[in-house]
């Protein structure tokens, strides 16, 4: 028999019985769309842990400081991070080329009968670039795809310069909403507010400004909120006691992470006279966090969630398989009498092999087809049940088409060979 009448005839034997098949078809196509769903699933998971920890570069570690539960409170377990101990460090420490550090305030800020309660943040000169290179905000209704730039944030004035910084200058930029509810709408650059009785000069505002994620643009004004100053400014005037500081250490050469890493260790234990014990182990009372760190596991763990989803898509894929070898076998047992009679006309073995294989592929085809299409329609509706984000990948479409086509070989291979295998005087008495 030539391959067009191989053809001809699986498809007679699919639409001698519509109903069958199409309720053998069924399982391809949950079990494909399952597969389709879940690897977008999984992808999701992987690109969100991946984005949530976009603001680490690939060159800083960032320092924490230990804490420990005492008397129902979390209280630093030895020394705080100071202003000095990142002030100093780029000088002591060889692989780190700048740090960057930060400090968080709360207090009342005043312009004549205008008052409000802000957040005032301590920054070093670079807080601005920051800002841009960590991609986490963008001045509201910036062009997608359009790169950041410094001057991107800023309506209007400046941003305070590292000289500034390092005299301690009473200087501070308001964010929007601040210099709104402050100024009502007038020019603040150049007038002085009062911070915690402080007096602070305005030199600039900045823009309005929206997260970069769509997710976070709603219910939330914090970032329009505020107001920046010099972080030795911060320091000296908006505490009554040193605060701890958050360091950010960029690294010269991110081949030498380990070694910073053990560079930065040493300098802070020197710094907080930490000494090892008995056993050589240090009781350190901070904590160093790089992108690796915290990707590796996270990623590892939705690694293991996608496979987890993907065995489930499996079991659906098995279960479908296993429907077409029941129809098959069904079917081979009906149509004995046929293959008796094609035998006796002169079937080769390998023609009714061919029959009954292609009858298996081509359900497993039409199911993966419409299977990529339920599955592709089904992503908002997982994404949203699971309430992550759900990203298909274009490769997902052929894996899934190609499992669905191999599903069929597998499972119609066996009726296929048993009907190759039935003696033709045995299959013709059959009734």
């Amino acid at each position: 028999m030539t391959w067009l009448n191989i053809m001809r005839t699986a498809v007679q034997g699919i639409t001698s019985n519509k109903l069958r098949s199409a309720l053998t078809m069924t399982g391809i196509i949950i079990g494909v769309a399952s597969v389709i769903a879940m690897l977008a699933l999984g992808n999701g998971a992987r690109q969100e842990v991946e984005s949530s920890f976009r603001f680490l570069g690939s060159d800083e570690i960032e320092i924490g400081m230990e804490q420990a539960l005492e008397d129902g409170e979390m209280k630093p377990k030895g020394k705080l991070l100071s202003f000095a101990d990142g002030l100093e460090m780029a000088a002591n420490v060889p692989l780190v080329d700048r740090v960057e550090m930060t400090v968080t305030g709360y207090g009342k800020a005043r312009n004549g009968r205008f008052v409000a309660d802000i957040t005032a943040t301590g920054a070093m000169a670079d807080a601005l670039p920051g800002l841009a290179q960590k991609n986490q905000t963008q001045p509201l209704g910036w062009p997608d795809g359009q790169p950041l730039t410094n001057e991107a944030f800023l309506a209007n004035g400046r941003f305070f310069t590292p000289a500034e910084v390092a005299g301690g200058a009473e200087v501070c930029v308001l964010a929007h909403k601040t210099a709104l509810d402050l100024f009502a709408g007038d020019d603040p650059v150049g007038e002085t507010i009062w911070l915690n009785r402080q007096r602070c000069q305005v030199i600039g505002v900045l823009r309005e400004l929206e997260s970069t994620d769509p997710r976070e643009r709603y219910g939330s004004t914090n970032i329009n909120e505020g107001l920046y100053l010099p972080i030795s400014t911060a320091v000296t005037h908006l505490f009554a006691e040193e605060p701890a500081v958050g360091i950010t250490a960029h690294v010269r050469d991110e081949a030498q992470m380990e070694t910073a890493k053990e560079q930065i260790k040493s300098y802070l234990r020197q710094r907080h006279n930490i000494v090892p014990d008995g056993e050589g182990t240090y009781a350190d009372d901070f904590f160093l966090t790089t992108r690796q760190d915290v990707l590796g596991a996270r990623l590892e763990a939705a690694r293991t969630f996608s496979l987890l989803l993907a065995a489930m898509a499996t079991v659906s894929l098995v279960v479908g398989g296993i429907g077409i070898m029941n129809v098959m076998l069904v079917s081979v047992t009906e149509r004995t009498r046929e293959i008796g009679v094609r035998m006796a006309i002169g079937a080769r073995r390998r023609d009714l092999i061919r029959h009954f294989l292609l009858e298996a592929m081509l359900i497993s085809a039409l199911g993966g087809v419409l299977g990529t299409a339920v599955g592709i329609l089904a992503i908002p509706l997982a994404a949203q049940l699971n309430g992550s984000p759900a990203l298909l990948q274009p490769n997902s479409i052929p894996l899934a088409f190609g499992v669905a086509l191999l599903t069929g070989v597998v499972f119609g291979l066996y009726p296929a060979v048993r009907a190759a295998h039935l003696k033709p005087i045995d299959a013709l008495r059959y009734e």
